[in-house]
């Protein structure tokens, strides 16, 4: 275990909001952390906040309390039969290390998940989704350990509640009480790709790559090179990623509120009642593609990413939020919310 004090939390958030905190701990795997909640909890800084790479955070001010540190990278294969495998992986693994592990051992599903930011127990959390997968539905079970009395505690599949770009973890009952430890993916032994959305088809033929002899392999750096066209490398220029959801609404909203202007408004099915829009289209027909206010910008080529262009704080980016989600409201009649975290 490393306790460190006044650290800056400038490598610990994709932003690059130069931030400290209190106290900084780097634990080695959930016995360690649940022996030093039971016996140490009333000497630390509170509150305590766990994170991984703080890929989805952004930081409002110097943070006064202890942030844990998951250093867990175990992997255990807990079951397998013929076509499936079940995966124990440690929260401080990155996803995408693993997801390229995974296709190399030959477990597959993850594959269109490839190059997003961020560790494995975020995964769990924040229940991510691109190109058409969602990593909760190839979630088994989210280990964790109580951050009031470092009891530990299991979540299966059920009762994690995933839904779009949410778990039990983000819910006010939970969130903040439970530190994951480690997340067990239930994976498959055949490949069976999924290539219909955003353009992965027209991006392997591009490559001379076929839907019926792509390999999991060939589908991963498609993925990869996708995303690497539009969206930034936090290295060079701050963000979170999609700093956005999707909005979810009606049928009757969407004819009336968009499509009734916008006959060619990009949307997708959700049920048989709702349907999906692009938050990044509601956020481009509103002008702020490529735009900045302050010390913060809308990313050029994706309008759901918003960057630090240089210096920022995290109130410059609230404030460029804020900004966006009226504009959008006052436009549309739709509500657009972040999936970004604030921590104050």
């Amino acid at each position: 275990m490393q306790k460190q004090h006044n650290i800056s939390l400038l490598p610990h958030n994709t932003f690059g909001i130069d931030v400290k905190a209190h106290t900084v701990i780097k634990y080695a795997d959930a016995t360690e952390l649940s022996e030093l909640i039971r016996n140490t909890r009333e000497s630390l800084s509170l509150p305590l906040l766990h994170i991984g790479q703080g890929s989805n955070l952004l930081f409002m001010n110097d943070f006064r309390g202890t942030i844990l540190l998951n250093n867990n990278t175990e992997i255990e294969v807990l079951q397998q039969d013929q076509h499936n495998i079940l995966v124990r992986v440690g929260a401080g693994y990155v996803m995408d290390d693993f997801i390229s592990h995974a296709i190399e051992q030959g477990w597959y599903g993850l594959e269109n998940l490839s190059n997003i930011p961020g560790q494995v127990g975020a995964s769990a959390v924040q229940n991510i989704g691109a190109y058409g997968v969602e990593v909760g539905s190839m979630i088994h079970s989210v280990s964790c350990i109580s951050l009031e009395d470092g009891s530990p505690k299991t979540f299966m599949h059920d009762e994690c509640c995933f839904s779009y770009r949410y778990s039990i973890f983000k819910s006010e009952e939970i969130r903040g009480k439970y530190a994951v430890v480690a997340v067990t993916y239930s994976l498959s032994l055949d490949f069976l790709p999924h290539l219909d959305y955003g353009g992965i088809r027209q991006a392997l033929a591009a490559r001379g790559v076929t839907a019926d002899d792509v390999t999991a392999q060939e589908l991963r750096d498609t993925i990869i090179t996708i995303r690497g066209n539009k969206l930034p490398d936090p290295k060079v220029l701050g963000n979170a990623g999609s700093f956005f959801m999707n909005p979810i609404v009606s049928r009757e909203v969407f004819e009336r509120n968009v499509l009734s202007a916008y006959p060619e408004a990009p949307s997708y099915p959700y049920d048989s009642e709702h349907v999906k829009l692009p938050a990044a289209w509601l956020i481009e027909q509103c002008g702020w593609k490529g735009k900045t206010l302050g010390k913060a910008g809308v990313h050029s080529q994706q309008p759901l990413v918003l960057v630090n262009t240089g210096g920022a704080e995290g109130s410059d980016i609230k404030a460029l939020s804020d900004t966006i989600q009226k504009d959008v409201t006052d436009r549309f009649g739709i509500d657009i919310y972040p999936e970004v975290n604030f921590i104050y």
